[in-house]
């Protein structure tokens, strides 16, 4: 991670690396709030790029996502991680499955490893929760995560420059 950190620092500005590691699979705006703090961006400028890039590929997974399943479960090299990332969601999938909005919501917004827009988004497609109710549970986990990070993100912050 750090290495593309160190390449994003040397090859784009700023605000593009934090906009482009808002939209990496897991890493999401999770990692892009860290980095934006970390380069001493102002923190509303970092949390606005963030939450745009992590937005951005959402309504793509909604509505390809079946069929995106669908071709890797076909393609040799793929098939397996397919497989493997099918059943991983699908066993966090039980609260999502009682509760939909909120615990899409929460799945989204609270920052655990494993948990974030992709992955909720991929959650969704796997339960069959319709996009136009899917999108929006996702869009306030998005935002729930953004301030959870920008809140601590600044509170490591302030903590380091005591030091």
């Amino acid at each position: 991670m750090q290495a593309l950190f160190d390449f994003l620092s040397q090859h784009v500005s700023a605000d593009l690396a934090v906009f482009l590691v808002s939209m990496i699979p897991l890493i999401e705006l999770r990692g892009s709030v860290i980095l934006g703090t970390a380069i001493g961006m102002p923190w509303l400028r970092v949390l606005l790029i963030s939450l745009i890039g992590n937005i951005l590929p959402i309504p793509f997974i909604l509505l390809l996502g079946e069929k995106i399943f669908a071709w890797l479960r076909h393609q040799p090299l793929l098939k397996g991680f397919a497989a493997w990332y099918e059943n991983h969601l699908m066993n966090k999938s039980a609260t999502i499955r009682k509760v939909s909005f909120l615990g899409l919501m929460m799945f989204v917004g609270i920052p655990l490893p494993g948990t974030g827009a992709w992955s909720g988004s991929c959650i969704a497609v796997l339960l069959s929760i319709p996009p136009k109710r899917a999108f929006p549970a996702v869009l306030c986990g998005i935002l729930l995560a953004g301030v959870i990070m920008t809140i601590g993100s600044q509170g490591v912050a302030s903590l380091i420059s005591l030091f």
